[in-house]
């Protein structure tokens, strides 16, 4: 029996020749007790489809209904959780919840709603929390308020717009978790909108793509069976979970290429030397340069910050030497050190023992010979994206031509499919527009060293994976040597030649290190297809796992496991 139908829904904004139709003839059935998992790329409709069904914004035409009763505004029976909790800031974690709880159970004795909201406090594990105010909670935290308060209302249906989309790798899965029980108790049904493929997996019954828009329509649905409850440990060695997520997604990948630029194809750069490749006269005679073999070498590096309590440790001898042209991802847990050691390579953090040599070069300050980009796109808005691109580009290339250093810039805004884009301000630009231009400023510099910082976890997951294609594609023109810290294994392996992983801090360093032997050029799709992907996949997994805990290295130092 269908508990909830959407029947021929479009939904368009503006009027005349700029209105936008955002989604166009939207039809689906769910049935009660189902868990729906939508996936879609960013700018796509999800979020206008989730607002239709919470009552939130009528359709132009079709209908949603629910119990066969058409939705026509908001209602209790729907519970919606956003990617941005809406919290209260002066009220408690339980303050918080029994705003709902009043607002719906209105008849209740105050000790039956006292009774409900601390029921729902303990769901979600925030009995220790309960008295704390969001401004005292973790992103995770927070968002366990907002399950629990949308829980509270007893709804017929639970929303979920991307819930999980901002916070940590561990703390999402330890949320996807929690989802998984509490729908498995009280088999609600959930429609949940997300960009994380295995996301979705772990998590739905069946996973509907939603097509790009304008004009959004859905995809070929994807049935999961795989039993529950479901482990990830245990789902990456089984064939039916490869199969699947293999399907789901070189599907969105073909999605994605059809609307893939091909601009720029005709450019060439013009044969100029920046000043941060311009050899040292040592260099130029030596016959057999040691700068090969060790172009960058971390020695003994640590990072010690003054507290209250008496030196804190944050990094604790980092080891590791890098061959030129290597490309080297940098993973653990949040607060494990990543970001600090991509901060003294960079010379923004100082060092406080040991030391880092660039290409024969002791690192004591920043440099435009080291390129970084970082998670958020740090672009001047009022400027276009030209204009960013040059402030570089200006000062590494000093003796070029304005026409010169004008066609390196069109080169590498083309290379990452800005081409029609290049004149607007960088405040007219989507998020994953802005990091195509910080990763384009980047390349533009000719950096002896590219230093990434997340430079993807703000988008989601299908723009990161285009932005990984073209981070690919740029980077194998140029072989920079690159660091990459991330805390998604999936890009780990698609990007390095060898995975660095971090223990847990204070006192993090090396606790292993994965040679990733597949062939380039790689594409995630062939990434999927290759025989080591999983067995790579679980030994960081397994990684992860064992120092969820702060756990330290078994065997000692890994460090010498290198080049």
């Amino acid at each position: 029996m269908t508990f909830l139908r959407l029947d021929g829904v479009c939904k368009g904004y503006g009027e005349g020749d700029n209105r936008t139709e955002v989604l166009r003839d939207i039809n689906l059935d769910i049935r009660e007790g189902e868990f729906v998992a939508i996936v879609g790329f960013s700018g796509s409709g999800k979020t206008t489809l989730i607002s239709a069904i919470a009552g939130l914004s009528k359709p132009d035409r079709g209908k949603v209904l629910l119990k066969g009763k058409e939705i026509t505004a908001p209602g209790p029976d729907r519970g919606v959780v956003f990617q941005s909790y809406s919290l209260m800031p002066w009220l408690t974690v339980r303050g918080n919840i029994a705003l709902a709880v009043d607002s719906v159970f209105r008849k209740e004795s105050r000790t039956e709603r006292a009774a409900r909201t601390q029921h729902y406090v303990d769901m979600v594990g925030l009995s220790h929390a309960a008295e704390r105010r969001p401004a005292e909670l973790s992103g995770g935290m927070r968002q366990r308020v907002a399950v629990a308060r949308a829980l509270a209302m007893n709804p017929e249906i639970l929303l979920l717009d991307e819930p999980l989309s901002a916070l940590d790798a561990l703390t999402r899965a330890k949320l996807q978790d929690e989802i998984e029980r509490i729908w498995s108790q009280d088999k609600r049904t959930v429609v949940l909108i997300t960009n994380d493929v295995d996301e979705a997996i772990l998590l739905a019954d069946r996973i509907i793509p939603l097509n790009p828009g304008p004009g959004a329509t859905f995809g070929p649905e994807f049935r999961v069976e795989l039993p529950r409850p479901r482990d990830r440990r245990a789902m990456n060695d089984d064939i039916r979970f490869k199969k699947l997520r293999a399907g789901v997604t070189e599907y969105l990948m073909k999605v994605a290429s059809t609307r893939a630029s091909s601009q720029g194809e005709a450019l060439t750069l013009p044969n100029v030397t920046a000043i941060t490749q311009a050899p040292p006269a040592a260099y130029r005679d030596a016959a057999a340069s040691p700068h090969e073999s060790r172009y960058v070498e971390f020695g003994a590096v640590s990072k010690v910050y003054p507290t209250p309590k008496g030196p804190l440790t944050v990094v604790d001898r980092f080891d590791l030497k890098m061959k030129k042209g290597e490309f080297v991802s940098l993973i653990g847990h949040s607060g494990c050190g990543k970001s600090t050691v991509l901060s003294m390579v960079a010379g923004l953090t100082d060092i406080s023992a040991g030391g880092i040599v660039l290409d024969n070069k002791e690192v004591v300050a920043a440099g435009p010979e080291r390129a970084v980009v970082f998670q958020a796109p740090s672009l001047f808005p009022w400027l276009t994206a030209r204009e960013n691109v040059a402030l570089g580009v200006d000062r590494v290339y000093p003796t070029a031509s304005y026409a010169e250093k004008g066609d390196i810039i069109a080169y590498y805004l083309a290379r990452v499919g800005l081409a029609d884009a290049m004149d607007k301000r960088a405040d007219e630009l989507s998020n994953g527009m802005k990091q195509r231009v910080g990763i384009a400023r980047a390349f533009a510099l000719s950096p002896k060293l590219l230093l990434l910082d997340e430079p993807f976890g703000m988008l989601d997951s299908l723009t990161r994976w285009e932005l990984q294609e073209v981070l690919m594609e740029v980077w194998a023109r140029t072989q920079v040597t690159a660091i990459c810290v991330t805390h998604d294994i999936d890009e780990a392996i698609l990007l390095a030649d060898r995975v660095v992983m971090m223990t847990n801090g204070p006192s993090a360093r090396i606790g292993n290190i994965m040679q990733v032997d597949i062939p380039r050029p790689r594409t995630r799709t062939a990434l999927l297809q290759h025989p080591d992907y999983y067995a790579y996949r679980e030994e960081l997994l397994s990684f992860l796992e064992e120092y969820e805990g702060g756990a330290r290295p078994r065997n000692g130092d890994a460090e010498n496991k290198a080049a």
